[in-house]
């Protein structure tokens, strides 16, 4: 009996008996040994010792790799838990994934973690690792599983337990005294767990709904070096300056008020202003690349939503209804309905096609308050949304378009680094198979075209069409939805859409939902992070703030303005008695780009003193010397 073992790079390992994933690295490397995390058979996350009876492919993963990380973080979750247990006994276990960067745990407690405890429970966790305790699998019978944590009084476990099929193998974890539900894999043993650091602590309800209880969860990190997690730390230090909700205070941009709702964004004028520029830069791009814009309710019939299939798979996120003259009306929680009517006012030619619809749409869909964030994760925001209603024969084109369009315009926001996923066809879908696969290899076709790097996410499209989303990293490393190329096989037969083709018969166009942006509010608080507030020159609500010494020079200062203003400068005067050095101080925490400073000498020559944000004073010169700088950067 041989075994043939195909590694990453295409080279194999042959052998004459069953042999586990941590054997193979070992013949491979001793180092490989040392730093694997978890293995990967066939496609399948295993543990290290996996046992390997058949030809398979395999890869070892290190801390180095996403999935390394995610197994390493998961099993630290596990760690903490454990700790929890053994310091408040009286505690029950939720759930703890890993996160992109780090875990969580939720614990049934009823106050909240001091500090205190926290440090507690790190102090345990050091404590568990050193003593290298293994975790190990076991596979049981759901019943098996249920006396196991009955008898713990797990009862969330139980809760989980019971939306598993019977039918299913189910798996738990042990490390030591502790066992948790739990697919795995995991690491070997926790004294691979080097360097430990619980962030937070906070109350998330269970499964994210309101209705139910009240959970306490801790957040965590580790790594397995010091210098690592070191990094991390200042990383997440310099990064909390750039916070969008606290800079959205600090500069005055918007606000949440518990009074208006959770989750419902007050725009400031400062806020306005940068929205605005967005807002008005997205239309004069839209022209020029062919779109019309349209606009719609905020509101529509029950029966629009119901012909959507929203009230019949979507209506848990969506407002209440309004008893509007006795019909049942909904807040939408979508624009694409709309769009739809709009087409399908007239008869439509195939030489009329495509139509590119767009709109800056405001919709509401009711997030569970345990998931609100600034701006990130709102109940009400705005979309740019359109729709490209297309021929076959137009796919490629306008997908390729549109990529490019998209990847121009967040370039010229600033944002250089992207994450593109190509997500294909689900088990459970709607829509003939062959427009999926013709739709699939246009959104292919077009990124290889354009020689762009995509990951391809294997059956993780919408149930009613593949799609592609763009992604920008914010200044967490997280990775934030923008832009999403998405084709939809459900609404356009729901709708009954159709256009004349060159036979004089009836067809279905594609169509293409798409939105650059995301959603205003997400986009401007990944903006704000980005920049750490210093907003680029064209972007800034207030470009230059004009400071007299004292009254003497006010007038001056208000011509000034006047001249600017009139050049397209946004300009204003602190006119305030305050002394000089104040007034720059305040300007650059305000972050304002220019700060232009008037004095007896300024006034006497005609002249002004330019100062530039972050890089300090920049001379004097004449206004018309100031105007040529501002257009330049601009």
């Amino acid at each position: 009996m041989q075994i043939k073992i195909t590694l990453p790079d295409g080279s194999e390992k042959i052998y004459d008996h069953p042999v586990t994933a941590i054997q193979v690295a070992e013949d491979l490397s001793p180092r490989l040994a040392e730093e694997a995390i978890c293995a990967e058979v066939d496609g399948k996350l295993v543990d290290l010792d996996y046992l390997i009876d058949h030809n398979a492919r395999l890869t070892i993963h290190t801390f180095k790799t996403r999935e390394g990380k995610e197994v390493y973080w998961h099993s630290t979750a596990h760690l903490m838990a454990q700790a929890v247990k053994q310091l408040f006994p009286q505690v029950k276990v939720a759930i703890g994934p890993a996160i992109e960067q780090g875990f969580y745990y939720d614990f049934d407690k009823d106050e909240p973690f001091t500090d205190d405890e926290l440090q507690q429970i790190e102090e345990r966790m050091i404590m568990l690792s050193k003593e290298n305790l293994p975790y190990t699998r076991q596979e049981l019978s759901k019943e098996e599983a249920k006396k196991i944590f009955s008898e713990l009084g797990e009862s969330y476990k139980l809760e989980l337990l019971e939306d598993i099929p019977d039918t299913d193998t189910i798996s738990v974890y042990r490390q030591g005294d502790f066992i948790d539900l739990c697919r795995g894999p995991h690491l070997p043993h926790t004294g691979k767990i080097k360097f430990v650091k619980l962030l937070k602590s906070s109350g998330a309800y269970w499964h994210g709904d309101e209705k139910n209880k009240m959970l306490q969860r801790i957040y965590g990190i580790s790594f397995p070096t010091a210098k690592e997690l070191d990094d991390y730390l200042e990383f997440l230090k310099q990064a909390a300056l750039r916070d969008h909700r606290k800079l959205g205070k600090d500069l005055d941009l918007f606000s949440i008020n518990e009074e208006v709702g959770p989750g419902l964004v007050l725009w400031h004028p400062n806020g306005a202003m940068i929205r605005h520029l967005i807002e008005s830069y997205w239309k004069e791009q839209h022209l020029l690349n062919g779109y019309k814009f349209v606009y719609t309710p905020h509101i529509g019939k029950a029966s629009l939503w119901e012909t959507s299939g929203h009230l019949g798979f979507y209506k848990e996120n969506m407002y209440s209804a309004m008893d509007i003259e006795g019909q049942d009306y909904y807040i939408k929680p979508m624009n694409c309905p709309f769009h739809i009517a709009i087409y399908n006012t007239n008869l439509h030619s195939y030489r009329e096609l495509p139509i590119r619809l767009a709109e800056l749409g405001t919709v509401y869909r009711y997030e569970r308050s345990g998931v609100l964030h600034g701006l990130m994760r709102v109940r009400g925001f705005t979309q740019d949304d359109a729709h490209i209603i297309c021929t076959p024969e137009q796919l490629n084109e306008e997908v390729e378009k549109l990529i490019v369009f998209a990847l121009d315009m967040l370039k010229h926001f600033g944002f250089k680094e992207f994450l593109i996923y190509l997500s294909t066809r689900p088990e459970e879908c709607v829509g003939d198979f062959t427009d999926w696969c013709t739709a699939t290899e246009s959104l292919r076709q077009s990124l290889d075209k354009l020689g762009l790097e995509y990951e391809v996410d294997e059956g993780g499209g919408a149930f009613y069409g593949p799609k592609i989303d763009i992604k920008i990293r914010d200044a967490l490393g997280r990775a934030w939805q923008c832009t999403t190329i998405q084709f939809d096989f459900n609404e356009p037969t729901r709708f009954d859409m159709t256009y004349i083709g060159a036979d004089n018969a009836p067809h279905r166009p594609f169509m293409i939902h798409r939105a650059i942006l995301g959603s205003i509010e997400r986009f401007f608080a990944t903006l704000l992070e980005y920049h750490s507030g210093n907003l680029p020159l064209w972007l800034s609500p207030i470009q230059l703030i004009i400071l007299p010494i004292t009254d003497n020079q006010l007038d001056y200062a208000n011509k000034l303005k006047e001249q600017f203003l009139q050049k397209g400068i946004r300009c204003e005067v602190d006119a305030r008695n305050e002394k000089i050095g104040y007034k720059i101080r305040e300007a650059e925490t305000k972050k304002i780009p220019y700060m232009c400073i008037v004095g007896a000498k300024e006034l006497e020559n005609n002249i002004l003193t330019l100062r530039r944000h972050l890089l300090g004073d920049l001379g004097a010169m004449t206004f018309d010397e100031a105007l040529n700088r501002f257009r330049e950067e601009l």
